[in-house]
């Protein structure tokens, strides 16, 4: 059975920083890739930021590319996206998902492709 537990969110004010974290449970890390999404009220969930636990390879969306930082602990089998530069467009709840691997450089945006998913942790950015 696979679970996903994020932590880490809050209330920051722009500018700020936060670290989420994701751990994982149930999960053989050369069996799947993680990815973190995120989904602000009366949006659709979009990517954010994506790894693939086999060859470390990581993947961003525009809108973080320079900001956030996705990365893993081995050890703990637990991911963080680390976000700096926050800003109030950056609210959302934040999901951190698991999935197969297979074809990952090409579709680690989709999130149709992940099948497990966190509950979610909320980013609030105040300007």
């Amino acid at each position: 059975q696979v679970q996903l537990v994020e932590s880490g969110g809050g209330l920051v004010q722009a500018g700020g920083s936060l670290r989420l974290s994701c751990a994982a449970s149930g999960v053989t890390r050369s069996n799947y890739a993680m990815g973190w999404f995120r989904q602000a009220p009366g949006k659709e969930r979009e990517f954010v930021a994506a790894t693939n636990w086999n060859d470390g390879n990581t993947y961003y969306a525009d809108s973080g590319k320079g900001r956030f930082t996705i990365s893993r602990d081995n050890s703990k089998n637990t991911v963080y996206l680390q976000m700096n530069s926050l800003k109030p467009e950056d609210t959302a709840v934040y999901y951190c998902a698991a999935r197969n691997p297979v074809y990952f450089r090409e579709t680690y945006y989709n999130a149709r492709e992940y099948i497990y998913w966190g509950q979610g942790t909320q980013v609030t950015v105040s300007s």
